[in-house]
C-alpha cells in the first residue's frame, strides 16, 4: 500500500504535488510577478515561469498564450486595491495617509513588476499596460484624493475651488517622477514634508 509519505518520499526533489484550476493559476501568476521583479520584461520567458510555478510549460500556455496575456493577467490579480478614502478628521492627516496607501501600491511586488513593464516593453504592448495603471492606480487614487479635498472643503479647511486637475495631479506626478527618474521611493517623512510644505499650503481656505 502506497501512503501519501511514501508517495511524497518518492516525488523527485522541487517537484509540488499536482494542483489544478485556481490554486495553479494562482501559482502561475505569482511567479510571472516574481520573474518580473528579477529579470524584468525582456528576461521574462513562459519557461522561466513555469519553473518557478513548479508546472509545465504546456499548462502555462493552455491558459496564457502570450507573455503579455499571462502579464496583464498578473498585474490585475495582484495590485491591492485603492477602494476607500481616509478619514482621520482632518485633510492634513488625511492626505498623509492616502499617500501613504498610494506609495504602498507603488511599492508592492505588483507595482514594481508594472513599472518595469511599462520601462521595457515595446510602444504596442506598453499601451495595453498603461490602461492597467490607470485602471488600477491613477483613477482610484484620484478619487480618494478628490473625495478628502471634499471633505476638507465641507469642513472649511479647504478653499473651494481647490477641487483642480492640476491640484490633483501634484502628489501622484512627483510621487512617480521620484520612481521612474531618480529610481528611489518616498520615506514616510519625506511624504509628511510634501503634505506639509506644498499640498496643505495649496488647498488650505483663505489663501490669497
Amino acid at each position: 500500500m502506497v501512503t501519501s509519505r511514501s508517495a511524497a518520499a518518492a516525488r523527485p526533489e522541487g517537484v509540488s504535488p499536482r494542483r489544478r484550476g485556481p490554486v495553479l493559476e494562482r501559482a502561475i501568476l505569482e511567479a510571472a510577478l516574481d520573474q518580473l521583479g528579477r529579470v524584468g520584461w525582456n528576461g521574462l520567458t513562459m519557461e522561466g515561469v513555469a519553473v518557478g510555478a513548479q508546472t509545465g510549460k504546456a499548462a502555462v500556455y493552455r491558459r496564457w498564450p502570450s507573455k503579455e496575456d499571462l502579464v496583464a493577467d498578473a498585474l490585475q490579480a495582484g495590485l491591492p486595491t485603492l477602494d476607500e478614502a481616509p478619514d482621520r478628521g482632518g485633510v492634513r492627516e488625511d492626505l498623509y495617509e492616502l499617500c501613504l496607501r498610494v506609495r504602498d501600491v507603488m511599492y508592492s511586488k505588483p507595482g514594481f513588476a508594472l513599472r518595469a513593464v511599462l520601462h521595457e516593453c515595446d510602444a504596442d504592448s506598453a499601451e495595453r499596460f498603461h490602461g492597467l495603471i490607470v485602471t488600477g492606480v491613477v483613477e482610484p487614487s484620484t478619487r480618494l484624493f478628490k473625495e478628502v479635498l471634499q471633505r476638507g472643503i465641507m469642513r472649511g479647511e479647504v478653499r473651494a475651488d481647490a477641487m483642480d486637475d492640476l491640484v490633483l495631479d501634484v502628489i501622484p506626478a512627483m510621487m512617480m517622477y521620484r520612481s521612474k527618474v531618480c529610481g528611489s521611493e518616498w520615506s514616510n517623512d519625506e511624504i509628511a514634508a510634501v503634505i506639509d510644505r506644498v499640498m496643505v499650503p495649496l488647498v488650505r481656505a483663505g489663501r490669497g
